[in-house]
């Protein structure tokens, strides 16, 4: 199915919300009007919000419902995931009305809050379901599928392509071709699945062919290789669901859950580990923290910046270009801590007693007050309070060239403080930042925002001991 009916099936799924969520308010409008004593005298200011309720009311659940990620494509939904989650949203939403003052008149009369929660939820979630069924049926008749790309090429690929396409129910994959891994191809494969390219231009191929899903099917000696593959992917840009067939070991170790009550046993590896809603509260906390950091402490920022002008010739601010989101270079900002033309003589990092530091720049370092002008670059949307410090071309080279996995660091965006700053601090050469680089890979593959607020407190320890090294 074209993207544009897809796009258009997940806009009648927000209709659908949008008008349930409009009859449920109408309703108990209507009741508040009849039975809490409604003044049909009121003036035409009062009539005019009681008729905006009606709109705001079901505006504030479609944005409620967005902010927690609620509005994908409907083709990739689970109705039983849908159906708690609803539950549960649902809950907070009426929870959120509840406590707000404009429309606790209407809730707290009598039993209504129960109520509506009640007739809201049935309402949301019989249109919800109804509409995921129609889309669910599309999906096994064959008339939805997404393009899929598989990657493999022996006898597990070929197995893995027989149950999918044998299936009276479809899965919902358009298979256009295979890649391999080794060189080594099934005959049985060959014959019933074309090969469009190498594994080398994988991100090449997916681009060509609007590639949405990848399933791989990779034999046991083939997993070395495997890392390498998932880099690639992870680094593309676009939407892409990756699934991996697991091994019996990964089974019998509980590694594996179940995905779908039907189907071939795939896992689905999450290129985003942090939900969207939590996405969206972290940028705006670091917006509100950098903004009322700016503006609270202005007088430390003029403090630092004329001991920075006294400490010796040159700019106040420096500024630097480094690598950020996805491999965007932006330019850094911070109180300038050495003297000028410190790098004339090339790239180097700093390290602890380096002569090229001025001694209030040294004692900035110390307790990291040399970072505090990038509240600007966090609010510009160029980095976040928490995330992998950002390093410069030259050095991501040099680090790669012993361990490739830095890449993963580039998926999210820089940070002014990381777990890998917390845990180790500076790094000195290429081999510390090598050490430091397994802390931030943990903290990509765990993040969330409640671990960000934890090393925002670590963050203050280290700044209120002065440990940073």
């Amino acid at each position: 199915m074209h993207i544009r009916a897809r796009k258009k099936s997940l806009y009648l799924y927000i209709l659908g919300d949008f008008l349930a969520a409009s009859i449920v308010w109408l309703c108990f409008n209507s009741r508040f009007f009849t039975e809490a004593g409604y003044d049909v005298n009121s003036s035409p200011l009062a009539e005019i919000q009681n008729y905006l309720e009606l709109l705001y009311i079901p505006v504030f659940w479609i944005l409620f419902y967005l902010f927690f990620d609620e509005y994908q494509d409907p083709y990739r939904k689970s109705r039983f995931l849908t159906l708690s989650r609803t539950f549960l949203h649902t809950i907070l939403g009426v929870a959120l009305l509840y406590w707000s003052k404009s429309f606790s008149e209407i809730l707290v009369h009598d039993n209504v809050l129960y109520y509506y929660f009640i007739f809201h939820f049935i309402a949301i979630a019989f249109i919800r379901i109804l509409h995921l069924t129609l889309t669910h049926d599309q999906v096994q008749r064959g008339d939805v599928a997404f393009n899929t790309l598989l990657i493999g090429s022996n006898q597990k690929a070929f197995a893995l392509y027989q149950e999918i396409t044998n299936r009276k129910e479809k899965l919902g994959y358009n298979i256009l071709g295979y890649v391999g891994i080794n060189g080594s191809e099934s005959v049985e494969l060959t014959s019933v699945l074309n090969k469009i390219g190498k594994i080398e231009n994988v991100e090449s191929i997916i681009q060509e062919y609007e590639i949405e899903e990848v399933l791989i099917a990779i034999e046991e000696e083939e997993h070395p290789q495997l890392r390498k593959v998932m880099n690639g992917l992870f680094d593309l840009k676009r939407k892409l669901f990756i699934k991996i067939i697991p091994d019996l070991y990964d089974i019998l170790l509980g590694k594996v859950k179940m995905n779908f009550v039907y189907g071939a046993i795939l896992i689905e590896i999450e290129r985003e580990i942090m939900p969207r809603w939590q996405r969206i509260l972290k940028r705006l906390f670091d917006i509100l923290v950098s903004f009322l950091f700016i503006t609270v402490f202005w007088w430390l920022y003029l403090y630092i910046a004329i001991r920075v002008k006294l400490s010796s010739p040159g700019p106040i601010f420096y500024q630097q270009e480094r690598i950020g989101l996805l491999g965007k270079p932006f330019i850094i900002f911070k109180f300038r801590s050495m003297y000028v033309d410190a790098e004339k003589d090339g790239p180097k990092l700093s390290y602890e007693g380096d002569d090229r530091c001025t001694k209030w720049g040294a004692i900035m370092r110390k307790w990291r007050i040399d970072e505090l002008p990038q509240f600007w670059n966090v609010i510009k949307g160029e980095m976040s309070l928490v995330g992998p410090r950002p390093e410069r071309a030259y050095f991501i080279e040099k680090i790669t060239e012993v361990a490739p996995h830095y890449r993963h660091l580039l998926r999210i965006k820089p940070g002014i403080t990381s777990w890998g700053q917390v845990k180790y601090g500076y790094a000195s050469t290429v081999e510390e930042m090598t050490q430091r680089l397994k802390y931030d890979i943990l903290y990509v593959e765990n993040r969330s925002f409640a671990l960000d607020l934890k090393i925002l407190f670590y963050t203050l320890l280290v700044l209120i001991k002065g440990s940073g090294k």
